[in-house]
């Protein structure tokens, strides 16, 4: 029997715990009259007492009373009330075992239990084995036990048992797992999978570790290399569909587990083992390889249009003084032909006397040569880097297996006849070639008199190609981020059954007509309450002219006296080094209890060697220069630890320990209660070998970076943080990190910045249960929707926009409740959707309906916005937590100039989780911390005003040190006591 333990020993604790709370002990121990009755009958207050804890305890958590059990002293309480008895005689209770036993008896067949046997073990491993090949969580396996027998009414077993029975169906659903993704293997497969683990010709990487590398420049070269990786992927032709033979979770999870291992390892296990690990590998390598060929085109095209834009610019620049030579030359060519005009003089002669006329033919030549089209544009420069793409297009586009949606058959017709001229060698466009998806602003050059011109047909194409497998009009067979896009929502029977049950995990009326008559009924109420204010010019701190909207600045938040309490707070904190801080906040959370490994599920033994890991991702050091900074450790410990312990969901499960801390701490709760958060992108610059993979953004300078968005709770807790695109508008991730996060944090309220929001994140949010609260720049210029024309809203006019297009929303109704089901449910990510809801050309029905209902919750949060300065205030102090935390990530991040140096973007994301994870247990020490010492300043006799610790931040770090060798040595000082000593009182 699997020996291997699925649960740790606090989840075990957590699984059959009483219940300590009121709600509970209500819910689960109120006694019935027949249960009293039977109470009554056992002679003695201690017999009775006993007997009804025995009945509580069988009820939940349903083992009953065991030798070690220990009653909490405020149940016994709750019971003895409903008893009317003294709990105090509790420990006369059973003074004979027998009469335990004897009452255990009488209450399974009272309540109709059976005790757990061996036929019982093999058909709950059974039932378990179903969801085991979903998922091999041992919490999420156990539960279900728990529930299963309880269901059954079967009294549980001892927490072994449970574990066992985890274990063994764990065991079981990988054999069915294996046998599932090799039984449809034939000889060839298996014979090409086992090539990936020889040397690759030429080479001293295996094949298979060529495959997974990730890519380099984003050149015609190296796409070169890249979509050779696909194509030989491809050439182990494993059979279609074969992916869907098995959870994605379990698939994943075995392709993870198989990355990890080398070529020996691999070629170890047993057969069936071996080929459903490289079947999975292979799998998961050509959606990453697929994804990553059509990134590198998309930023390839990226660059082109960007060298056409900078040429274009330059030669306008170029010409610029000739430009104005002549327009000064024209100017006064025309003061004298006016003044001819005047006097009645030959107009021909005024020019003459200005310049000969053989100077002023020339000139207007010249101008001839200056001028540029009335449709001035850069796209004709975009030709000269035909040669660029000509070198990749062909193989990019027949290692592609493209799909089109109707609106996008032309293109993808397009697509095909290109190909047929690569295969063929051809050079001239055929006459019939399809121009339907050439737009006007390609049509000029595209389409002449002589006929198509090639090469701007097929960078038009291209182009158009890069634009719709973004939206979804295009999608790609064998890819993670370009799927169709009905295949990322819940299926649509599933959908349908949940619909009809009134099952959908919305927060608003699932019925369209009541849903939109709430909504209309209350943005008329604020629209109507608005606009008698404004006519009133009673808006607070707000006025509506017909030149716009003018909001006066908020004020400072903090006020000046709380500055002396934020100073002496802050000269108590003790020094302490980076290192000592996560030991000491590991002793109080046990965070590092979450980094399991890969395989086995089991904690890491040397915690020592795991906080370094996480170090060096956290201060950006990475693990060579980590080890050359720590005593007694070793680049390949180092390397080991992260490879089979570091992972996102590890690091996600880790920093939910912190922030839930941070949520129980008693002291955070004067800066919130958990309910509202911010978020907010920080840009790194990308350096080194990373450099070709970062991004580029305007908005941030010519420099490629990555930008890390990071979630931050009223409590100054980072729950969530990822790494994303720069290019990518941050309105993209704002619900991610709302809806994902594994923290106990329930947020109601979220705050960002303008390029947090879009009308689908209001939509979205407000579908979801969240309240979206942006800080809009220019706000006068974002219109207000009305539910009819003329309303007679006049005060309010210079901000109307036009009105709702509730049709619209009422025929998608059914598919906007589709989309937002399935982002709740988690079959696919919130952000993946906005992108390519928002994604040019393609403004489908459901993205105009989602933009609609948008538009209602935009309309009603500027109308609230309007009439309360203390939602501008909230929304204000929202923000400035998380641009002071983006201060601390700054400092902390401090190794390498602060750059993402890591070309792999695995270790990318791993430095993001590593930032916040550090951030958010200095947060965490800095908070209790700053507990101590407010409490140090009153037992020294100083009145605290309450209202002030508000204003209080646990994000300072002066008094922490961050360099230096990296020693893991406990502090000296801990030995008096479990926390640091304060810093002396100034003049002590």
């Amino acid at each position: 029997m699997p020996r291997r333990s699925t649960l740790s020993a606090a989840e075990r604790a957590s699984l059959l715990a009483i219940p300590d709370t009121g709600d509970e002990w209500i819910r689960h121990y109120t006694f019935s009259e027949s249960d009293l009755s039977l109470i009554q009958q056992r002679r003695g207050d201690a017999n009775r007492l006993g007997m009804a804890i025995q009945l509580c305890l069988l009820r939940f958590p349903g083992q009953g009373l065991l030798t070690d059990t220990m009653v909490p002293a405020s149940l016994l309480e709750w019971v003895g009330r409903q008893l009317r008895m003294d709990s105090r005689c509790w420990p006369q209770y059973a003074e004979r075992e027998e009469t335990r036993r004897e009452h255990l008896l009488d209450l399974r067949t009272y309540l109709g239990l059976e005790p757990f046997g061996l036929a019982h073990y093999r058909q709950v491993v059974h039932d378990t084995m179903d969801l085991a090949v979903q998922t091999d969580k041992g919490i999420v396996l156990a539960s279900h036990v728990l529930e299963t027998l309880r269901q059954r009414r079967i009294i549980i077993p001892a927490m072994e048992v449970i574990d066992r029975i985890c274990a063994e169906s764990i065991t079981r659903a990988n054999r069915r797992i294996y046998a599932a993704l090799t039984d449809v293997l034939s000889a060839d497969h298996r014979q090409r999978l086992d090539a990936l683990l020889k040397r690759k010709e030429g080479s001293q990487k295996t094949v298979l570790a060529w495959l997974r590398e990730a890519p380099a420049k984003p050149n015609s070269r190296h796409m070169r290399r890249h979509i050779e990786r696909l194509q030989a992927l491809q050439a182990i032709d494993l059979p279609v569909g074969m992916d869907l033979l098995v959870h994605q979770n379990r698939l994943l999870k075995l392709a993870r587990e198989g990355g990890q291992m080398t070529p020996a390892d691999l070629a170890k296990f047993e057969t069936q083992r071996r080929y459903a690990t490289l079947a999975a590998l292979v799998i998961e390598a050509t959606a990453t390889v697929t994804d990553e060929i059509i990134d590198l085109h998309d930023r390839i095209l990226g660059k082109l249009f960007n060298a056409a834009k900078q040429k274009h610019q330059e030669q306008f620049q170029r010409s610029g003084k000739a430009i104005n030579d002549k327009v000064r030359l024209y100017g006064r060519i025309g003061d004298a032909l006016l003044e001819a005009r005047k006097s009645g003089a030959d107009p021909f002669a005024a020019i003459e006397k200005v310049l000969p006329w053989e100077d002023f033919t020339a000139s207007v030549t010249e101008a001839k040569s200056l001028a540029r089209p009335a449709d001035f544009d850069f796209l004709h420069h975009i030709g000269d880097s035909y040669t660029t793409v000509r070198l990749y297009a062909a193989p990019f586009l027949a290692v592609l297996k493209l799909r089109a949606a109707p609106a996008a058959q032309d293109l993808l017709d397009a697509i095909e006849v290109i190909r047929g001229l690569y295969d063929s060698n051809a050079r001239k466009m055929p006459a019939d070639a399809p121009t339907r998806f050439i737009k006007p602003r390609w049509k000029k050059l595209v389409v002449t008199g002589e006929g198509i011109v090639r090469r701007y047909y097929e960078l038009c194409a291209l182009s158009e190609l890069k634009n719709a497998l973004r939206s979804g009009d295009i999608w790609v067979q064998g890819s993670r981020q370009f799927k169709d896009f009905d295949t990322y929502l819940i299926p649509a029977g599933r959908f349908d059954d949940l619909t009809q049950a009134g099952a959908l995990p919305l927060a608003v009326n699932t019925d369209c007509e009541a849903y939109l008559q709430e909504r209309m009924a209350l943005l008329e109420q604020q629209l109507a309450s608005t606009n008698h204010l404004a006519a009133a010019d009673d808006l607070p701190d707000a006025i509506i002219t017909d030149s716009g909207l003018k909001i006066t600045p908020l004020d400072a938040v903090a006020p000046d006296t709380a500055q002396s309490l934020i100073d002496q707070a802050a000269a108590l904190l003790p020094h302490i080094k980076i290192t000592e801080l996560l030991m000491e906040v590991n002793a109080w959370t046990g965070f590092t209890r979450h980094f399991t490994h890969l395989k086995s599920g089991d904690e890491a033994k040397d915690k020592t060697l795991l906080l370094t890991a996480i170090l060096a991702d956290g201060i950006n050091l990475g693990l060579s220069k980590m080890a050359e900074s720590s005593p007694g450790m070793t680049y390949a410990r180092l390397s080991w630890l992260q490879a089979w312990h570091i992972r996102d969901e590890t690091y996600s499960t880790a920093l939910a320990e912190l922030v839930n801390a941070q949520l129980r701490n008693p002291f955070a709760a004067h800066w919130g209660d958990g309910s509202t958060s911010s978020s907010d992108g920080q840009r790194f610059r990308a350096g080194g070998k990373a450099e070709s993979t970062g991004h580029v953004n305007p908005k941030y300078g010519a420099d490629p970076g990555r930008l890390v968005y990071t979630h931050i709770s009223d409590q100054y807790a980072p729950f969530s943080s990822k790494l994303v695109n720069v290019g990518v508008r941050d309105s993209t991730y704002v619900l991610d990190g709302l809806l994902y996060h594994e923290s106990d944090l329930r947020i109601e309220e979220h705050y960002t910045d303008t390029a947090g929001f879009t009308d689908h994140v209001f939509a979205l949010t407000h579908l979801l249960g969240f309240r979206f609260a942006p800080r809009i720049r220019d706000l006068g210029e974002t219109k207000l929707f009305l539910p009819k024309d003329d309303p007679g809203y006049d005060a309010l006019k210079p901000m109307i926009g036009g009105t709702l297009k509730l049709q619209l929303i009422r025929t998608h109704w059914a598919d906007i409740l589709r989309l937002a089901t399935s982002i709740k449910q988690g079959t696919v990510t919130a952000s993946l959707m906005l992108r390519k809801l928002g994604s040019y050309p393609r403004q489908n029905g459901l993205a105009v309906a989602l933009r609609e209902l948008g538009r209602i919750e935009r309309t009603l949060f500027i109308l609230d916005w309007l009439q309360s300065v203390e939602l501008r205030r909230r929304v204000q102090a929202g923000l400035n937590k998380g641009e002071a935390r983006n201060a601390l990530a700054r400092a902390v991040f401090f190794n390498r100039l602060g750059e993402i140096r890591d070309r792999g973007f695995e270790q990318q994301r791993y430095r993001a989780s590593g930032l916040n994870l550090v951030t958010a247990a200095v947060v965490l020490w800095n908070t209790v911390y700053l507990e101590r010492a407010i409490s140090a300043l009153q037992e020294h006799g100083q009145v605290v005003d309450e209202t002030l610790l508000q204003y209080l931040s646990p994000l300072g770090w002066e008094h922490i040190n961050l360099t230096g060798d990296y020693l893991w040595r406990r502090s000296a000082k801990l030995k008096q006591g479990r926390y640091q000593p304060l810093r002396p009182f100034a003049g002590a």
